[in-house]
């Protein structure tokens, strides 16, 4: 195993990582922003060095400062975590030139899978069900034509980046021009890259999407599924595992699917596949996340499978030593994301003045909060995640609500009734919700 990794990264996933190196022997190297200097990602690494000013374009984004750090401190190894530089495939390339592992696929594997067009294509060529939908689109009035051709609705897509970003819903053709221009416009600003598809929105439908692992010796494996549909604005409240809509024929298809698309592009570690699920058991590609997703907690509850020690194990070199025939899903997880938030969805910030955590028996807390600790306004409002384990889904939801209960987190607001909402909403709790749970939330009365 390396002896030295750095954690490129900050928050829940960076003391999730580090976490994960001590239980293995390796010893770590955190990076921070001045914002972050006293965050607990750095007072539990070994050694943390200050990069850069708050703002993440300095800092957490810099991957020159990044592995100017790794290679003055002895660092062979960079892990990302997700967000921040995850999918760059330039910074996987910058590592590789400089003789540091980056812990995820090649630069050339998320360069193609993060261009979602291209991604769709080699979806297609591997014999996995997409999306109705168009190539790249060139300009208003291509937009137009391509509406009329696929049939509204629709959605136009930024072929890069993430996070809900670069995307608009069309319902009629002649709104098309405008919806590309102003998806256009996002994505160039939040990524650069101003390219856009279309694809046929499906709806009623399930954001469901398959865990991935797989060595260098083209052994892949897949870790049951994700149920993701519980969103707003484009963005995950609530993940369980295994999905309560997905048919055991369905679910067959879609795990042979998402193999078969990891082989065709030689994958290796740790990946997502991403899917919408219809009612009537068909289901299309969506896009391919190249890196450690937010809600692997869930997997991990319900397959006993750590999946950021086998990141750093396919990162070394090892072989896995299990077959798809021996990876057994058992009982059910629930993740809720405490975000900090105002009832409102405005962003809060502060001082953590009291925090008390939930526990018991298959309670687990991620987060990189204590008491006294700062939620600066410069990051992603992510505080931590609740998740709950239980042999049925019916015990989960119950967990939940109790681990919920117990949670308290004073200095700053946070989203945590929002939550206890959904647990109790009729279609939450009757498993037959799609991705418009939240509308349908919001549009009753309190």
């Amino acid at each position: 195993m390396f002896p030295k990794i750095l954690v490129a990264n900050r928050g829940e996933i960076a003391v999730r990582v580090i976490r994960a190196c001590k239980e293995m022997g390796v010893r770590t190297v955190a990076v921070c922003s001045t914002a972050d200097a006293e965050a607990f990602h750095a007072q539990i690494a070994d050694e943390a060095y200050c990069i850069g000013d708050a703002r993440p374009q300095e800092s957490y984004l810099d991957s020159d400062a990044i592995l100017t750090v790794a290679l003055e401190s002895g660092a062979t190894v960079v892990h990302p975590g997700y967000g921040f530089l995850s999918e760059s495939a330039d910074f996987a390339r910058s590592c590789r030139e400089c003789g540091i592992v980056f812990v995820g696929p090649s630069p050339e594997v998320i360069e193609r899978m993060g261009d979602k067009e291209a991604a769709r294509r080699t979806a297609r060529e591997a014999g996995v069900p997409i999306v109705a939908g168009c190539d790249l689109l060139r300009d208003g009035s291509h937009a137009l034509s391509e509406a009329r051709r696929i049939g509204c609705p629709l959605l136009i897509k930024a072929r890069s980046g993430g996070g809900g970003r670069g995307i608009r819903l069309v319902e009629r053709p002649e709104d098309a021009p405008a919806a590309y221009l102003a998806a256009q416009a996002e994505a160039e600003a939040a990524f650069g890259d101003g390219g856009c598809y279309m694809e046929r929105l499906i709806r009623p439908a399930h954001h469901v999407e398959v865990q991935v692992l797989a060595d260098a010796s083209g052994n892949v494996v897949t870790l049951g599924e994700r149920e993701c549909s519980v969103q707003r604005r484009n963005q995950k409240l609530l993940e369980e595992s295994p999905s309560p809509s997905v048919t055991p024929e369905a679910r067959e298809l879609m795990h042979e699917a998402a193999r078969r698309l990891a082989r065709a592009v030689d994958y290796v570690g740790v990946g997502t596949i991403e899917y919408l699920y219809s009612d009537d058991g068909s289901f299309a590609f969506m896009e391919m996340n190249t890196r450690l997703q937010v809600e692997h907690p869930v997997t991990e509850m319900v397959t006993g499978i750590d999946l950021v020690k086998w990141q750093l194990r396919v990162a070394a070199g090892v072989e896995l030593p299990f077959a798809q025939r021996d990876v057994r899903v058992s009982g059910h997880a629930i993740e809720c994301r405490i975000n900090a938030e105002t009832p409102d969805f405005l962003p809060s910030c502060g001082r953590i003045d009291t925090l008390h955590v939930p526990g018991g028996p298959w309670v687990r807390f991620d987060t990189a909060l204590f008491q006294g600790g700062q939620v600066p306004p410069y990051y992603d409002s992510l505080l931590g995640k609740v998740i709950v384990s239980s042999p049925s889904r019916e015990e989960a939801i119950r967990k939940m609500r109790s681990a919920l209960g117990e949670l308290v987190i004073e200095g700053v607001q946070e989203n945590s009734e929002l939550q206890l909402d959904i647990l109790s909403h009729r279609e939450f709790v009757s498993g037959t919700y799609h991705t418009d749970l939240m509308e349908h939330l919001y549009a009753e009365p309190a």
